[in-house]
C-alpha cells in the first residue's frame, strides 16, 4: 500500500512535500496544486526531503509543475531533492533540466 503524498504551503513561498510520489499518489497533487500554481508569481521553493519513496511519475510531477510554472512566469526551485529522485532524473537524461537547489533558505 502506498503512503500518501502531501504538500505543505509554507510562507515565503515554499511547498514541502512528503510521503511517497508515486504513479498512486501524484495524480491527487497535480489536482491538488494547479490552481495555486497557476496564481503564483515570483519564485516557488519545492522543499522535497519529505519525500520517501519516488517512481518515475515524480520526476512526471516535478516537470509537469515547472512546464506550468513557466508558462505563468514563475521560477521553480526543487530543494533537498531524495537521492532516488536524481537517480532517475540523471538515468531519464533531465537532470540538467530541473532547476535543483542544494537547499531552502
Amino acid at each position: 500500500m502506498s503512503e500518501e503524498a502531501s504538500v505543505e504551503k509554507l510562507p515565503g513561498g515554499i511547498w514541502r512535500l512528503s510521503g511517497e510520489l508515486t504513479f498512486a499518489t501524484v495524480p491527487r497533487l497535480v489536482e491538488s496544486t494547479g490552481p495555486e500554481l497557476d496564481a503564483r508569481q515570483g519564485v516557488l521553493k519545492i522543499d522535497l526531503e519529505g519525500v520517501s519513496r519516488a517512481d518515475s511519475a515524480g520526476l512526471v510531477l516535478l516537470i509537469g509543475w515547472l512546464r506550468r510554472a513557466r508558462r505563468q512566469g514563475v521560477r521553480i526551485l526543487f530543494c533537498k531533492v531524495p537521492e532516488q529522485l536524481l537517480k532517475i532524473a540523471r538515468v531519464s537524461g533531465l537532470e540538467s533540466v530541473l532547476p535543483f537547489d542544494s537547499g531552502v533558505e
